[in-house]
């Protein structure tokens, strides 16, 4: 487990697994450091995502890559980062987890969570036991209420439902920022090149979220230039028979080899469902209309 030395500092540590760091994980975090004050250095003990199979007995699927909500937990203004592979932990009791892991190796004098924070072999331990724990180990423990945006409860389920179903414009309101997708950009079957619109392919990680199949406007960072872009999330039913998720994206006014790339595709709007045509002339001309949509997005 790959937690820092913090032995001689006192630290107020975050909890939770942060998958998405959403506005309510940044509600959390900004609690945490409000304890600078008091000589406690903020801190975040979270699990890797990607180790994750199951939550509280339901699949469980991430909404970004771990190393990507690190990245952006260090850019929320936390750098000590504790973050555990799950199967090192998920037979910890409550007590052993609270003594051991907060008390001990991360020396916690506070520790913030939300209000629903569970945590323990079997999620057996909730707020009020952390409570108890606290004090028996020496730390106060502060709840975070939940983050309400558009009369929406903020939280990574919600939005994890909200991506399946294909609302990104409200999920990126409950994120606080636009969902992306980040990935190396991999070789295709080159469709788009023949139907004059080439496009790079990004695949999902083993267990993570894939939101609704369809057609997406999106904006790429390329060389530090931003264009805008229309992705399809999906199989490719008109050219493919048997093939896995994936995000193509073709990206306008922009011409040049990205292949083994690393690109990060940021969504804005849901545009249409993804379906099957019955040629690729149908085809062509619906992406046609597709960024002629994406461009009128530009102009509201």
């Amino acid at each position: 487990m790959d937690i820092k030395d913090f032995s001689g500092k006192k630290t107020a540590v975050a909890l939770g697994m942060f998958d998405g760091v959403h506005n309510g994980h940044r509600a959390v975090f900004e609690r945490a450091e409000s304890f600078s004050e008091q000589g406690a250095e903020a801190a975040v003990f979270t699990f890797d995502s990607e180790s994750l199979v199951k939550k509280h007995g339901q699949s469980y699927r991430y909404v970004v890559p771990n190393s990507v909500k690190l990245e952006m937990i260090r850019n929320a203004g936390i750098g000590n980062i504790c973050c555990a592979d799950f199967s090192e932990l998920k037979d910890y009791e409550a007590e052993e987890f609270a003594k051991s892991v907060l008390a001990g190796r991360m020396n916690a004098v506070r520790v913030v969570c939300g209000r629903d924070f569970r945590f323990g072999k079997g999620a057996a331990g909730d707020v009020a036991s952390l409570r108890e724990y606290g004090q028996k180990y020496g730390f106060e423990v502060s709840i975070v209420e939940p983050v309400v945006i558009d009369g929406e409860t903020v939280s990574s389920s919600k939005i994890r439902e909200l991506l399946s179903s294909g609302n990104v414009k409200k999920a990126n309101r409950l994120l606080g920022y636009n969902y992306s997708i980040t990935g190396t950009v991999t070789d295709g079957n080159h469709i788009g090149r023949t139907i004059d619109f080439p496009t790079i392919n990004q695949s999902f990680g083993e267990g993570q979220l894939i939101p609704a199949y369809g057609v997406y406007a999106t904006s790429v960072a390329i060389d530090g230039k931003q264009y805008d872009g229309i992705t399809n999330i999906g199989v490719k039913p008109t050219v493919e028979k048997e093939a896995k998720p994936l995000a193509e994206t073709h990206i306008l006014g922009f011409s040049g080899d990205l292949y083994g790339k690393t690109l990060e595709v940021s969504f804005s709007d849901f545009l249409r469902p993804e379906r099957k045509f019955d040629s690729l002339d149908a085809l062509k001309k619906q992406i046609c209309m597709d960024i002629e949509n994406r461009r009128n997005i530009n102009d509201k």
